[in-house]
């Protein structure tokens, strides 16, 4: 949403901050970022969504992915004045975190089970990952 915002807006200020969301998950998970507990703790029970557990590495793997928009969009505005390519940027992470919202698909998570398949990341990197039985109640 925050994304979005920026998009209509061009309130280009909102991108450190979900940048500095983004960081703070890939450091902790959800912990220190208020966009996270906002999003586990208000706006999934709030819209009847079911908990479905992720193996973190791929989560955290995507969550650095959007640090890295974020943080390049932040840099091409603020520092090189290239608001297009912000711009750019930014809605290129719309459109993965919206795939995620209405489709529940984690393009970052699809894309480390891609590079766990080509031998990018190793298969122990993420053993959840390898076995589906770890995550599925019997």
């Amino acid at each position: 949403m925050s994304g979005v915002v920026l998009l209509i807006t061009r309130w280009y200020w909102i991108a450190p901050v979900l940048a500095f969301g983004f960081v703070a998950r890939v450091i902790a998970g959800p912990t220190f970022s208020p966009l996270a507990q906002f999003a586990t703790k208000v706006a999934v029970p709030a819209l009847g969504g079911a908990k479905r557990p992720m193996p973190g590495k791929p989560k955290r793997f995507a969550q650095a992915i959007g640090a890295t928009f974020t943080i390049a969009a932040t840099i091409a505005h603020f520092a090189f004045g290239a608001s297009a390519v912000a711009l750019l940027l930014m809605g290129m992470l719309v459109v993965a975190a919206s795939l995620e919202a209405g489709l529940g698909f984690c393009l970052g998570c699809w894309m480390f089970g891609r590079l766990m398949k080509l031998g990018v990341i190793p298969d122990d990197a993420c053993v959840e990952c390898n076995d589906l039985s770890m995550r599925v109640p019997y």
